[in-house]
């Protein structure tokens, strides 16, 4: 009837054969066009670049992307899924620079940015069977036939639509700003890109630093706080940890309100010398020492007061319409506080958006003494051309060589580096393109609110703050793989002018360039001209591509070419029901699909998000490769199986939690669930051929037994908890429910069922024992089915295809089971899980006393916490009894005759106590020897390689002193063992073994029955 189960299946194989069963029978593509024409249930699948190796943690999200469109489909939704992929932006153009030996933007364009374009073009794949290969491989189905790729023209397109579209409406501006800058990379970083890339342990210059006020300055300083005559020089101490801004140094800011200090110390070299810095920051900027605090003035009193500047910066290096004075003045800034430093802080408006801000206000100069590659500027200095992070112990040997280097140390902070190339950014201002997402703040957060996050404080915790303090996105890229930004621009008269689409160039009076333009990319769209409207000037396309965040921000448009193309889809498609990434995504791709669809639609683009955390090593470290702890997916896959590793994946920790990942895990999931689960399907398939169990013989219409009753009651709140769980985005909750039915079924409802199953053929409860058994495995197959889909569909061909021929081929065409309320009987589940619980503690208790489960006892006593507990275990009592080997349950309102008593073993948990009496009289004795002769003739079974249903004769011998136990327990044996009959003495051909019993030898024989 059913094909015979391997016990010992090994599950990646099995798989391998289940993806070719799939495959032929194109089942996913079926499982889709079945559900045609019903509501849709859509998922964006966050575009991976595939020009590197998938790693174990692309396997986490894929896991949980793919178990909700599952589910949904089985629910009887339209649930397509399609694959996208991101072949644009910095990751690429790295990974070419390498392999031809490039290091900067000036060796790409002596190289030709076509030629360097064509290679990023051939590279964005090289990974992509590998990608394939393991999505396929753990069951993830998405549409690979028909990616949307985010290099191709249509799609490009659509993006131009979009800049076009917030261009229209005012949202697309340039700006003069300090924008976070990758001098490796010779571009600007948006703010959620910048966040991908903070290190905590960054160590930098820690220097605190002497500004000379000028002599007209000090004579008005000492003549308002009353210091007449001669007087040491005074200086105002600042702090910085980037020495290399002092070379572009235009003022220093204090606290307007605060309290400042004039303080005299003795210097290095024995003379007094006075510093000025915060009256709160003396102790911790000063130490223990030999200084005194001479006078004390408000911030206010120092602003208007000017310094000698350390450097002086070539005109050359001053940018706009600033010039610079004599001397640097004193100003008040809001920005400055009592936390750090002296109070003082010193201001370089080219490297610092507050910097940059004061110096707007107050009319400062922009010096720019650093070049877009990080290197300073030549001024006849050691440091020229130096790197500004070499630069810096040179600028401060010179500082300190003048005696103006008060202190230098190092401190250990956060600081963002490039989350592409990790060279450390540089806050450096200059003109970008900016979409002005703040001008839509307070829609960004109501919209947010629509939006269903898991878990659920994501969405006022991680996004919610990101979205509380957002900034302009700075999307224009001084780069060469990506979306041309689609702003041209007249050099005669400035005017820019956007575009939206290849139909509106084609528009433009005087247009040149576009015939054969097949390829939107560099250098060929920078080729098209046209009349400038303003001027009548020749309209070029500014250089720069957009940040590659744009593109993936894009995809719900863009993939269908919208809406240039598929005007009707797209409304079927947007937003999605569902998207899936790990946390690092919340200021990534969750933020940019967020922006761009409340700012073109008025509305987010999704309405479900589970949020992953990201995974660890064994040991609770980051996985890298520099590291060497990244697991590579396809080992784990080969040893245990993708079913093991989507197992672990969904149900080891709730998906928000960061999670440490070992081989060993997947190991115990196959171990202590799969195996489980597997040999219960083997248990039922060898009896239920043996005694040739047909499902379609009508049940018993009701079921009498406790058992049959408590596990379809369980199965029922089973496909309640995990429809309900699945509905609610928590697929660890609903594979934890299954994990721990699946233990029940096994551990109780099977063992306890056991000797039903060796009954005549006719017996009817044996035949209410097969239907319920075969019930619960193929309702686990179905329930599984998103969870494990291969081993849900190894159960479900061999279940229930064989029996029922109008069943769905495979059990993702199948519905999803639906629960029975009214066959949930709490109060025999509450019975049950008593009975269980005391089971488990007398087991315990049994351990205790080193007393074997197969030797009898005489009474077990247990205290419970409520009468309606008593109530419920008399009626369990017969399990209890069984699953014990107790002639008797009692209770015991406390412990007082049992405590101590040698005779008895406690176990106590959570308010019970389980009671064993562990005296031993001569009939239990022998009954315990029965049992142990039972097992050893059980085991010596399997070792003679014997069917499970075939009849033995049992053999042992007299002079052993087993005539007494064979007389008085000899139908029992029988029974247990299928023997035909038990006989003295051990004929030659029998397979006999010895074993040690009460400490005596006794030999035993067996041979099978004719």
């Amino acid at each position: 009837m059913f094909r015979p189960v391997d016990p010992k299946m090994n599950f990646p194989q099995m798989e391998e054969r289940i993806l070719q069963s799939w495959k032929e029978g194109r089942i996913f593509q079926r499982s889709i066009e079945a559900r045609s024409g019903a509501t849709p249930f859509v998922l964006y699948d966050g575009p991976p670049t595939a020009n590197g190796s998938p790693g174990i943690h692309h396997v986490l999200s894929r896991v949980f992307k793919d178990i909700i469109p599952r589910f949904r489909t089985m629910k009887g939704y339209w649930a397509p899924r399609r694959a996208g992929w991101d072949t644009h932006g910095l990751p690429v153009e790295l990974e070419v620079e390498r392999e031809l030996g490039l290091t900067s933007k000036s060796q790409i364009e002596e190289y030709g940015v076509a030629e360097f374009n064509a290679r990023c073009r051939e590279s964005v794949f090289r990974y992509l069977k590998d990608w394939e290969s393991l999505t396929e491989r753990i069951g993830f189905w998405l549409d690979m036939e028909h990616p949307y790729i985010t290099m191709d023209n249509e799609y490009i397109e659509s993006c131009w639509w979009i800049i076009k579209s917030l261009w229209d409406r005012g949202l697309v501006s340039q700006g003069h700003r300090v924008t976070p800058h990758c001098p490796r990379c010779g571009t600007s970083l948006s703010s959620h890109e910048v966040s991908l890339g903070y290190k905590d342990d960054a160590r930098d210059p820690s220097v605190y630093v002497k500004f000379r006020l000028t002599p007209d300055s000090q004579k008005e300083l000492y003549g308002k706080i009353g210091l007449e005559g001669d007087n040491p020089d005074a200086f105002l101490l600042a702090w910085t940890t980037t020495p290399w801004t002092l070379t572009a140094n235009v003022a220093l800011a204090v606290a307007r309100d605060a309290d400042y200090a004039l303080v005299e110390i003795t210097s290095p070299q024995g003379s007094p010398e006075r510093l000025i810095l915060a009256r709160a920051l003396l102790d911790r900027t000063l130490g223990p020492g030999d200084w005194q605090v001479l006078r004390e003035m408000p911030g206010r009193d120092l602003s208007g007061l000017v310094y000698e500047r350390l450097y002086q910066p070539r005109e050359e290096f001053v940018v706009g319409d600033g010039a610079l004075g004599d001397h640097n003045p004193v100003v008040t800034a809001d920005f400055v506080t009592m936390e750090e430093g002296t109070g003082i802080v010193h201001i370089a408006p080219a490297y610092g958006q507050d910097d940059y801000e004061l110096g707007k206000q107050e009319g400062l100069p922009l010096v720019h003494t650093v070049d877009l590659a990080g290197k300073l500027k030549p001024a006849g200095k050691p440091w020229d051309g130096r790197f500004v992070k070499a630069a810096d112990p040179l600028i401060l040997d010179d500082l300190k060589s003048r005696g103006l280097l008060y202190r230098s140390e190092h401190i250990v902070h956060t600081y963002p580096f490039c989350w592409r190339c990790d060279a450390p950014l540089l806050y450096y201002a200059k003109l970008s393109w900016y979409i002005r997402t703040t001008a839509l703040k307070e829609e960004l957060i109501g919209r947010n609110e629509e939006i269903n996050w898991y878990p659920e404080h994501i969405k006022h915790g991680r996004f919610g703050d990101w979205l509380q303090n957002n900034v302009d996105w700075a999307v224009s890229r001084e780069r060469y793989w990506g979306t041309p930004l689609p702003i041209w621009q007249c050099p005669e008269c400035g005017h820019h002018d956007c575009v939206g689409s290849r139909d509106e160039l084609k528009g433009k009076a005087g247009v040149k360039g576009l015939e054969g333009l097949s390829d939107l990319h560099r250098p060929y769209v920078d080729e098209v001209t046209y009349d400038c409207p303003q001027c009548g000037g020749e309209m070029r396309r500014i250089p720069d591509v957009m940040d590659c965040w744009f593109d993936s921000g894009a995809m719900p448009i863009a993939q269908l070419h919208y809406p240039f193309d598929n005007q009707e889809l797209f409304g079927k498609t947007f937003p999605a029901d569902y998207i899936c990434e790990a946390v690092d995504q919340t200021r990534g791709w969750f933020y940019t699909l967020h922006a761009i669809s409340t700012l073109v639609f008025g509305r987010p683009s999704y309405r479900n998000v589970i949020c992953l955390g990201l995974i660890l090593d064994a040991k609770g470290e980051k996985m890298s490769k520099a590291r060497g702890n990244v697991v590579e997916p396809w080992a784990v896959i080969q040893a245990s199986g993708a079913d093991a590793l989507r197992w672990y994946m969904l149900t080891a920790c709730p998906p928000g939690n960061v999670r440490r990942f070992s081989t060993d895990q997947i190991t115990q999931v196959l171990r202590k669930f799969l195996l489980t689960l597997w040999n219960t399907y083997s248990f039922f398939v060898t009896y239920a051929n043996i005694d040739r169990f047909d499902p379609n013989s009508a049940p018993s219409p009701k079921l009498d037994s406790d058992l049959d009753r408590w596990v379809i009651s369980e199965l029922n709140q089973l496909i309640h908890q995990v429809d309900s769980g699945l509905q609610n985005y928590d697929p660890t909750g609903a594979g934890r429910a299954i994990e721990q039915f699946v233990d029940g079924l096994s551990n109780w409802y099977v063992r306890r069922s056991r000797r039903r199953f060796w009954k005549s053929e006719n017996d009817a409860d044996k035949q209410a024992a097969y239907h319920t058994l075969y019930h619960c495995l193929v309702t686990l197959s179905k329930l599984m089915a998103p969870f494990t889909p291969f081993i849900a569909e190894e159960l479900y061909q061999n279940l229930v295809c064989p029996v029922d021929p109008g069943a769905p081929e495979s059990v993702h065409l199948a519905d999803f089971p639906e629960a029975d309320l009214s066959r949930v009987d709490e109060t025999l589940s509450a019975d049950t899980r008593l009975a269980m619980k005391v089971s488990s503690l007398g087991r315990a208790a049994r351990s205790q006393a080193r007393i074997k489960v197969r030797q009898p006892l005489a009474q077990v006593l247990v205290k419970v916490r409520a009468e309606t507990e008593r109530k419920g275990l008399k009626a369990m009592a017969p399990q209890v009894l069984e699953e014990l080997n107790v002639k008797d349950v009692g209770f015991m309102e406390d412990e007082a005759g049992v405590e101590g008593n040698p005779d008895f073993s406690v176990a106590r948990e959570g308010g019970y106590v389980v009671a064993m009496c562990t005296r031993l009289t001569p009939e239990l004795a022998a009954e315990g020897r029965a049992r142990e002769i039972v097992h050893r003739v059980q085991t010596m079974r399997r070792s003679a390689g014997f069917d499970i249903a075939d009849h033995i004769i049992t053999y042992y011998r007299d002079e052993d002193g087993l005539e007494g136990v064979m007389a008085d327990f000899g139908p029992y044996i029988v029974q247990e063992t299928l023997s035909r009959s038990l006989e003295k003495g051990i004929p030659e051909g029998a397979y006999s073994d010895s074993h040690r019993l009460d400490g005596k030898d006794i030999v035993l024989g067996i041979e099978k029955a004719a």
